[in-house]
């Protein structure tokens, strides 16, 4: 094992700062495909990075009062989809809380996408990979995509003024642009939603 490799990834991933989710992949520029996992193992070994998942590592967050930090859900969500080349989408409470439409952060973490279904254990979450159809992806990784889902998860009964401007606060101009293009490809109800209200006053 060269030294050298191990030390140059290491101030790589340094440079990176605590918190950093990567795969072998963000590190082809040091050395072969081997002298990169030889230098990650032994990083890991050391406890100097830990392995999330197969191929998905994590520099270690320390906070003064919990200690060791788990890697935040959206970063390896998006180092997965890298990965492994899928699309995924936030979905059910999780797209309802990143739209702060819920203060309550759930427990299972899902996210639909059109790879391989997979759970991953992350601190006390269980991250949720769930496949679905074409149509349910049709919107992937967009604002159209993660207010659909939201919408779907709280149901037509429990959609409110108030609800509708929490979206509205949230979404920029070219958001709201995107909204408008892709509302048609939403459930005829969420569609009507978006653009009778959510949209309203918009001229995109």
């Amino acid at each position: 094992m060269n030294e050298t490799v191990r030390q140059k990834i290491k101030h790589y991933i340094k440079q990176h700062g605590e918190g950093w989710v990567f795969t072998p992949k963000d590190l082809v520029d040091f050395g072969s495909e081997d002298a990169v996992h030889v230098a990650l193992y032994r990083l890991k070994e050391k406890g100097e990075i830990e392995r999330v998942s197969h191929g998905i590592y994590y520099l270690p967050k320390e906070n003064e009062l919990l200690g060791k930090m788990p890697p935040d859900v959206r970063s390896v969500a998006k180092a997965i989809a890298d990965k492994y080349k899928i699309r995924i989408q936030p979905s059910g409470a999780y797209a309802a809380n990143l739209l702060g439409l819920s203060e309550q952060v759930p427990v299972k973490v899902v996210y639909l996408t059109d790879g391989e279904e997979k759970k991953i254990k992350i601190g006390k979450m269980e991250l949720i990979f769930k496949k679905t159809t074409p149509k349910n992806m049709a919107m992937a990784g967009k604002i159209s995509g993660l207010v659909v889902q939201a919408l779907k998860y709280l149901g037509q009964e429990h959609i409110d003024y108030k609800k509708i401007n929490t979206i509205k606060q949230k979404l920029s101009d070219s958001d709201k642009k995107t909204l408008q293009i892709d509302a048609r490809l939403a459930p005829v109800w969420i569609s009507k939603i978006i653009n009778t209200q959510i949209l309203e006053g918009f001229n995109g």
